[in-house]
């Protein structure tokens, strides 16, 4: 049966069709066009009849369907993912569909599960699907209405097929666009009626044209493509340790350098800026600093988790607790007991951090991949001293992120703000961070570590668990209160143990925390999962058949797990010199099993061969881009278990650079087979949940080929080839 429900009012229309004129696309400064017309990355949307940019859908005479995105656009898929809901109730022909950047407008264009307007969470696609839905539904009931008016037909003998209205009885078709006009003087319909699943034509559906496809063939705009002669290019020397401040600079040999314009002292540093890149950051290379180094100066990563494993034995904040696990553990001579450590992780975009802006007449337009649109209009008002309504922010694609540009206090953006105050000339301003800049810079994925405890009964099942883990807060919260963040992924974890009690404690570094790709879950399920096997071979018992039993109540887990397990293989005769480790996890309401098949080498050493990934988030919306973001989520979590790390040492970063920041490259990277759990529940996301599954998969595999079990992260280049 069709669904009929109340139109949202986060539904907006834009009757695009009224203007006689074809949509042009680009983004403008002064006059400057910086995009050829038709480029689908751009934030502006005009015709020549005044078209407003406010809205979810356009149809143009020429019929074309616009369809603005309310997420950025880094690689995971979004533009695809919300086309493709939007085309289906539409029913629009999938090459007619072009996207284009929402302005920021928190009111329109919030995300409705976080209340702002923002991308991350993995929360795109779940909480735009009733939306998108809608909007497109709306248009296509508009458009029927109008052909039935136009032809004196009743609405029922009308249907929308791949972009055109049809009157089968008399033969009669109209495009899109053809009707676009006389559909934009219908009223917006009051409740639309969504599609039955069963009829989906594209939702599901393989093959797929991207709509970002401007990446691949260099059409694409990024931050650093955008240029004006006028403009000027900044970058900033940060104070090089952590809690460090400038106490003075000698720029005279900066300042007489070729090209330099200005050297400026910010609140986050030193500035320079030069006509050219190159330019400025010569000049910065000339710069005389005396810094403060602060009072973190002497401190390093092995003093932090020396630090962090004393506070590990003792009570934190109560994040879950259920019967006595405390009293069990106490009076149980059989306790197992492990400590898990994983470092500081930069989050090492392929794009480092930059940004433009202008500050104009009527207030500051900024063009970069937004993330955090809210919270960067917010900060760069603050600078400014405007309103956040005053800051116009032009999003364009951004070359990953992985949760780096989306900041509580804007970072980058906000020191570009800082930039262009201080300079006063009303002239373009680029910042560009260089890879070191960014690596350096220390919005990181903090340090933990977790000391884990359990109790096996005499049946081999778990007993009792208590678990306490040891790092920032994300949240900036005090040390005795749980930080959501640092739990997620464990404080709702779903085995069946009687006596369970979590535990968490906060700490407070100079280095700024940050949520990095899965959040809490990168680090909890490498300890749950990796500490579940320990248990299960303590026990004499099958890993998997252990976890099936405590997963009784939870059967999307199970599914998955089962899933995986069976297309792996597991339990049957492997290669000579090849071993298998298996976990399982949840994250923003997707469940991924992986199987991780790894092979002894003649060297000794290991590689990752094959994994095989289970994965259920509801609806596919994009099978091949569930497939891709799993196939990535496995590539980024292999990088920290094989290899990287950001190390302290006397308050600073060692790691500059990918010498040294190490990432897994194409020849590391395994063979993956991605099978998606069909389910008719809503979709729900796929940018995070491949990537915490990995680690622990791959380190139990590692136990079952050398007896020894890896509980600090990386485990380093002597185990991997």
């Amino acid at each position: 049966m069709n669904q009929s429900l109340s139109l949202s009012r986060r539904l907006f229309l834009v009757r695009g069709a009224q203007a006689t004129a074809g949509l042009t696309l680009g983004l403008a400064l002064s006059g400057r066009v910086l995009a050829a017309d038709g480029y689908s990355g751009a934030t502006t949307k005009s015709v020549e009849q005044g078209l407003e940019a406010n809205a979810f859908v356009s149809l143009t005479p020429d019929n074309r369907v616009i369809i603005t995105m309310k997420h950025m656009e880094m690689g995971q898929g979004t533009y695809t993912g919300l086309s493709t809901i939007v085309a289906e109730e539409l029913d629009a022909a999938w090459e007619q569909v072009e996207v284009v950047a929402a302005p920021a407008d928190v009111e329109r264009y919030k995300n409705t599960i976080v209340g702002m307007q923002i991308t991350g969470g993995s929360t795109a696609i779940a909480n735009s699907w009733t939306q998108m839905r809608e909007a497109g539904a709306a248009v296509r009931q508009m458009l029927l209405a109008a052909a039935s008016a136009e032809w004196k037909v009743p609405v029922a003998e009308l249907t929308a097929k791949a972009g055109e209205v049809i009157h089968t009885p008399s033969g009669r078709r109209a495009t899109f666009g053809a009707l676009s006009a006389a559909a934009a003087a219908q009223p917006v319909p009051d409740k639309v009626t969504l599609k039955d699943p069963k009829d989906f034509t594209l939702v599901g559906k393989q093959m797929l044209q991207r709509k970002d496809v401007g990446k691949t063939d260099g059409s694409a705009i990024f931050t650093l493509d955008v240029y004006w002669p006028e403009m000027l290019t900044a970058v900033v020397a940060h104070p090089p340790t952590f809690g460090g401040k400038l106490k003075s600079v000698d720029a005279t040999a900066a300042r007489a350098m070729p090209g330099v314009e200005a050297v400026l002292e910010i609140p986050s540093g030193v500035a320079v800026l030069g006509k050219t890149f190159w330019q400025a950051e010569q000049a910065r290379k000339a710069l005389k600093i005396e810094w403060d180094a602060g009072n973190w100066a002497d401190q390093s990563s092995e003093k932090l988790i020396a630090e962090y494993r004393a506070l590990a034995q003792k009570p934190g904040a109560e994040a879950r607790s259920e019967g006595d696990a405390a009293g069990i553990l106490a009076s149980s001579d059989k306790v197992l007991e492990a400590e898990y450590v994983v470092p500081f992780l930069a989050h090492a975009a392929m794009e480092p951090m930059n940004c433009v802006l202008q500050k104009t007449a009527d207030g500051v337009e900024l063009w970069y991949g937004c993330q955090a649109q809210t919270l960067d209009q917010k900060n760069v008002a603050a600078v400014f001293g405007l309103t956040p309504d005053k800051v116009k922010i032009n999003t364009l694609y951004a070359g990953g992120s992985f949760g780096r540009r989306a900041t509580f206090d804007g970072n980058y953006v906000t020191e570009t703000a800082e930039i262009a105050k201080a300079y006063g000339k009303p002239v373009p301003i680029k910042l560009v961070w260089t890879r070191e800049d960014d690596t350096r810079d220390g919005r990181y994925r903090p340090l933990y570590v977790h000391r884990v405890e359990a109790v096996l009964d005499d049946k081999g099942s778990i007993s009792a668990w208590r678990q306490r883990v040891v790092g920032q807060s994300i949240m900036g919260l005090e040390p005795q209160v749980v930080d959501r963040t640092t739990v997620e992924g464990l404080r709702n974890i779903p085995y069946a143990i009687p006596h369970l009690r979590i535990e968490s404690l906060n700490t407070s570094l100079p280095v700024a925390p940050h949520w990095w790709r899965s959040v809490g879950s990168t680090h909890n399920a490498f300890a749950i999962e990796c500490f579940m096997d320990e248990l299960a071979h303590k026990a004499g018992r099958d890993p998997v058949e252990m976890r099936l039993e405590m997963l009784k109540d939870h059967p999307r887990h199970s599914a998955v797990l089962q899933l995986a397990a069976d297309k792996s293989g597991w339990g049957k005769p492997l290669p000579e010199g090849h071993f298998q480790g298996i976990a399982v996890h949840e994250s923003f309401s997707s469940y991924v099993a992986q199987v991780a098949e790894i092979a002894r080498q003649k060297n000794g050493k290991f590689k990752v061969v094959k994994v095989v990934c289970a994965v259920d988030c509801g609806i596919a919306v994009n099978p091949d881009v569930i497939r891709a973001q799993m196939e990535g989520g496995i590539g980024f979590g292999l990088s920290p278990l094989m290899y990287s790390a950001i190390t302290i040492v006397d308050g600073r970063a060692v790691e500059g650079n990918f010498d040294g920041y190490r990432v897994i490259r194409m020849s590391d990277m395994p063979a993956v087979e991605v099978h998606i759990v069909p389910s008719a529940e809503p979709p729900t996301g796929v940018g995070e949940p491949g990537t915490p599954v990995i680690a622990p998969a791959v380190a139990n595999a590692l136990f079952a080929a050398t007896g020894k079990r890896f509980r600090t992260l990386p485990i380093g280049a002597d185990y991997f080839v």
